[in-house]
């Protein structure tokens, strides 16, 4: 009598009939489908021994039931992503969850370099100067309003120009006759001397230093022959077209000083105070 070949699970006779070998155990294709095979996740039915299983993230999946959650798109061959454990394509995830370039309005796919900046995305081909339109990238831009300039875009557009030398200011410099200048522009007429951050005076529109402007233009002391310039809070005398520093202003005989006293010419030249004018 022959040995008997039966399934380890109902004992029915496996001679003549398909079956499925398990831990040295022969079972006919139903029971190793009910024994062995897993549930899938989506139609909760018994992925069969003969069908494609699908395997993310200890979930089991008929290969016709591994879909996006969005468009049902197989996502057998393809990249997918998961949100709050709903599957989606690549497409659908980047419509619902990427950021859309503000330039082109296509979204910025995941990985791809991008450009953020005031809450706004772009790809880094699309983020570009206003001007010369092309691509800023990591370099340094100038946002105006809605636009965004490269540096040396907006300096020639936006930034003042040295009245001296033309060239634009980039940062500081002096306003003089509310015109710009550059610091190193701005100089004594005469002397060329920097006039950035000291005293200065001017004549028919041209800045001097203090020292070139009482040289060139002051008027001289009729006792020291020393420029008058009235800079820094110095007084002087002025009498008939003649003037002093109020410190020279003194008796030419006994040299006691005239400021607030009464004085008497005494030639071209000359004034006295009343005692040696009396003493004449």
């Amino acid at each position: 009598m022959a040995d008997s070949f039966d399934c380890a699970n109902c004992k029915e006779s496996l001679y003549g009939r398909k079956y499925i070998q398990s831990d040295d155990s022969p079972y006919c294709i139903p029971c190793y489908d009910s024994r062995f095979s897993n549930t899938c996740d989506e139609c909760k039915e018994l992925i069969g021994h003969d069908a494609r299983e699908l395997f993310y993230e200890d979930r089991h999946y008929h290969e016709h039931c591994f879909r996006c959650f969005r468009c049902d798109r197989t996502l057998a061959d393809e990249p997918f992503t998961s949100q709050e454990e709903a599957l989606l394509c690549n497409d659908c995830y980047c419509n619902e969850f990427s950021s859309k370039c503000v330039a082109c309005d296509k979204v910025v796919m995941p990985g791809t370099k991008k450009l953020e900046y005031a809450g706004s995305t772009w790809h880094e081909g699309c983020f570009i100067c206003h001007s010369c339109e092309q691509p800023i990238g990591s370099k340094s831009f100038i946002p105006d309003k809605d636009e965004h300039y490269c540096v040396s875009c907006y300096e020639d557009k936006f930034a003042p120009r040295c009245t001296r030398c033309k060239k634009t200011l980039a940062k500081g410099g002096v306003t003089y006759r509310e015109e710009p200048w550059h610091k190193e522009c701005f100089v004594c007429t005469s002397c060329k001397t920097q006039l950035a951050g000291q005293h200065f005076t001017s004549r028919d529109e041209s800045p001097y230093c203090l020292k070139c402007f009482g040289s060139l233009y002051a008027k001289k002391c009729e006792a020291c022959s020393k420029p008058i310039t009235g800079f820094g809070g110095g007084k002087y005398i002025s009498f008939e077209e003649r003037q002093w520093h109020q410190p020279c202003f003194t008796c030419s005989q006994c040299s006691a000083s005239l400021v607030g006293a009464g004085f008497f010419p005494d030639g071209p030249d000359r004034i006295l105070c009343r005692d040696c004018n009396s003493n004449l």
